[in-house]
């Protein structure tokens, strides 16, 4: 009997057939799948590129290293754009140039001979107190200035003295402006000396300077009358400060003890400085060097009259009696008060010419005859000892220009040239110890400096 064939129940066909009519679907399904990537992958790209399209670079700039030339110049390189780094410029070379200030110059001169600008001149002036120095250049002081390559003027250094400089430069904000001191180192020094010619010129051979040989003549001024009482074989010995920078002398400092012999006299001066900073001179045993009147009002002048009552006028030729003493000196010479006092009386007065008069306390008065001018103090004003009064002249009766001094005690004329003038107060007793605990050392030291010096100069 023959088997009956398979038959699908629910298609009616067989099993076999159904088989054979499902194996072309394999084939679509991997085209479908094959095109469904293919459009995944191109809407992707597209995508992609869009988003690329729209994407901004950003550029960082490295940091490099720095070689050796500041003014190097390193670029960096992207897609898109170049960026360029570039380091601080080198400072300019400057050009600086010397001016030693002569007379008759100022700064507007001195700009203008250097073709430098009058606004920048303007401008250093105002720019602050310390620039106001400028107006008072000096001949013999020296100007520095420095120039850049525009010719514009960006630093000035101006010497003040031998220790201050004042040093301007330019800045984003204008000029500024300070004022540098140099270091000063002080040492002791020793001078000696044998008058054979006069003071001065001894004194300049032993390597003093003006300016100590007036402070060693206004120490001994009271005691010693330097225009007239000098001797050939008079001396002096001083112990003073000398004052370096760098190892240079550059001036003499304080005298600091100081001895004189005159006519057989023999004088000594200390220096003496309280805690308040005020300085005077003493002897020895604390007694003050400094009297209550100069012996003279004029430094170093020569007496061309002295106090004669019996003396012969050079004008009117007739014997007038002479009741003071007369100075001969170069017209312009500084008078000085020799006293504290206030001025009674400045003006004309008959023969004198132009004369002042001063009181001092109740007793003493003095007179300053044919001067040529006066002195900055009025009528009534105050005047401290060794201030100057006025000018040497020949205004009223003169044959030519002299100072004629007076010196009154109780309203009687004195020989200012002979009287004995009171002395200043002594060292107060309490500051006594401090007084020789301070000048003893100076006293010693000039004492041992004088025996070298003398050993030195023995054959």
């Amino acid at each position: 009997m023959k088997k009956p064939s398979l038959i699908n129940r629910d298609y009616k066909h067989s099993l076999s057939t159904v088989k054979i009519r499902q194996r072309p679907l394999v084939p679509l399904v991997l085209i479908g799948t094959l095109v469904l990537l293919a459009m995944v992958l191109y809407f992707k790209n597209t995508l992609s590129n869009a988003q690329s399209d729209k994407t901004v670079l950003q550029v960082v700039p490295i940091e490099l290293p720095s070689n050796t030339q500041d003014s190097a110049e390193h670029t960096f390189k992207t897609p898109q754009q170049t960026v360029k780094k570039t380091t601080s410029p080198a400072p300019q070379e400057l050009n600086w140039k010397q001016h030693t200030i002569k007379s008759g110059d100022n700064l507007a001169s001195i700009f203008k001979r250097f073709n430098l600008s009058a606004t920048t001149l303007h401008n250093i002036i105002q720019s602050d107190d310390n620039t106001k120095l400028l107006r008072k250049i000096k001949p013999g002081q020296t100007l520095r200035f420095a120039q850049n390559s525009d010719n514009t003027c960006v630093a000035l250094d101006y010497d003040i003295n031998n220790i201050q400089t004042l040093q301007v430069r330019a800045t984003a904000n204008g000029f500024k402006s300070t004022i540098n001191e140099k270091p000063v180192e002080t040492s002791h020094s020793l001078a000696s000396a044998v008058i054979q010619n006069s003071l001065f010129y001894d004194a300049k051979q032993a390597g003093l300077s003006d300016k100590t040989i007036m402070e060693l003549a206004n120490i001994f001024g009271w005691d010693i009358d330097f225009s007239q009482g000098l001797r050939p074989g008079d001396s002096f010995s001083l112990l003073y400060e000398s004052k370096q920078i760098e190892g240079e002398r550059i001036e003499n400092g304080h005298i600091l003890a100081a001895e004189f012999t005159n006519q057989g006299d023999k004088y000594q001066a200390v220096r003496f400085v309280d805690k308040d900073g005020h300085a005077e001179y003493f002897s020895a045993d604390g007694k003050s060097m400094r009297k209550t009147f100069l012996r003279n009002p004029i430094d170093f002048a020569r007496v061309s009259s002295h106090f004669n009552l019996r003396r012969k006028h050079p004008v009117l030729n007739r014997i007038r009696a002479h009741k003071g003493v007369d100075y001969a000196a170069s017209s312009g010479t500084p008078i000085k008060a020799t006293g504290d006092g206030r001025i009674t009386f400045k003006g004309v007065k008959g023969g004198y010419g132009r004369v002042v008069i001063i009181q001092h306390g109740q007793q003493y008065s003095s007179l300053y005859a044919h001067m040529s001018k006066y002195g900055r103090y009025k009528n009534g004003s105050y005047v401290k000892q060794g201030q100057t009064i006025g000018y040497v002249g020949k205004s009223g009766l003169a044959t030519g220009p002299h100072l004629h001094y007076e010196f009154r005690v109780n309203g009687v004329h004195r020989n200012p040239l002979t009287t004995k003038f009171p002395a200043a107060s002594p060292i107060k007793k309490h500051l006594l110890a401090e007084f020789k605990q301070q000048t003893t050392p100076l006293l010693g030291q000039l004492a041992r400096a004088k025996q070298t010096q003398l050993a030195l100069n023995q054959p």
